[in-house]
């Protein structure tokens, strides 16, 4: 709609400053000419925007004008105080920044939009983390994301799942990523991914760094995790499911694939598997729910596991 369009107009230009036509055409997804006849609309109801020609160019508003949140939606409204995270907020020490920025927007809004944000806010509760999973310490949180807002340098000592375990890193941190109740740093060089919670020690350096302009932090963090599923299943394991079984994961989706259901109602199918060592403790925890015909060397650790537990309990 033209008149969202045109309050995203005004709100770009309120928040970054002074922008070309090419890059509020880029931000909105519409033609220059389209934002041509918007800067007009805007400029004839009032608002104080201008164009400066040259290369140095580009649309601003008069130093000092700033719009009230009357444009947005009900739905808008909703979904802005629906996103708010108060417990990662508070784990960077930003919970109290957090409630009074929410309470002036609140204030900013009009009658309606605010009882529509205030029943959101009494009816929808975000809870990150697993049940089954304890909190992560991570004592060097906050000073993590003080780096990267202030682009510093970190050296940490790290600990790692492979030999050496415990190592030392020289970090340029990009930026936080808080997936299912776990903080994670994405940091140069490389960029590489690492957890807060792994970081044993930590010396904040004088040192800054530069951040590339170009570094988009969703786009990589999406990039990593679809690298991260690619690595993850590079084996595969050829099983029998017993009827009723229920599996879960890229399992579930590979017997619903290829299974094929044999004379004594048992499926057989090809499931990926990370390693025998995951895959072993995987499928124990099937009991005799399932039989592992391959590989030989995941069929053998199964059946000394299942011996040593006869033996034990027999």
């Amino acid at each position: 709609m033209k008149s969202s369009r045109l309050l995203s107009v005004l709100l770009l230009l309120q928040t970054r400053g002074r922008l070309t036509a090419a890059q509020l055409a880029e931000e909105l997804e519409v033609s220059v000419r389209t934002v041509y006849r918007d800067v007009e609309a805007l400029s004839a109801a009032g608002v104080p925007l201008y164009g400066d020609a040259g290369h140095a160019g580009g649309y601003r508003l008069l130093d000092g004008y700033r719009t009230r949140l009357t444009g947005l939606t009900t739905e808008e409204a909703e979904a802005l105080f629906l996103a708010g995270a108060p417990g990662p907020a508070a784990e960077l020490g930003l919970g109290s920044v957090l409630a009074a920025a929410q309470l002036k927007v609140r204030a900013a809004l009009p009658r309606e939009l605010r009882e529509h944000a205030d029943r959101v806010s009494g009816r929808f509760h975000l809870d990150a983390p697993g049940w089954y999973a304890d909190a992560d310490e991570t004592p060097h949180l906050s000073a993590v994301a003080d780096a990267v807002w202030n682009c510093r340098v970190l050296h940490v000592r790290y600990r790692r799942w492979r030999e050496p375990t415990d190592v030392e890193r020289r970090l340029e941190p990009y930026g936080l990523v808080l997936k299912a109740g776990r903080w994670y740093v994405v940091a140069a060089p490389g960029p590489r991914t690492y957890r807060v919670d792994q970081i044993l020690e930590l010396a904040p350096s004088g040192d800054g760094f530069t951040r590339p302009d170009g570094f988009d932090l969703a786009a990589y963090w999406t990039a990593y995790q679809r690298d991260f599923h690619d690595r993850l299943h590079r084996a595969e394991a050829v099983v029998r499911i017993a009827p009723g079984t229920r599996l879960s994961g890229s399992a579930a989706q590979a017997v619903a694939a290829n299974g094929l259901t044999e004379a004594d109602g048992w499926t057989r199918a090809t499931v990926p598997i990370e390693s025998e060592e995951q895959a072993h403790d995987d499928f124990l925890r099937l009991g005799t729910a399932v039989e592992v015909l391959g590989p030989p060397g995941l069929r053998a650790r199964l059946a000394g596991t299942v011996a040593e537990l006869a033996r034990r309990y027999g």
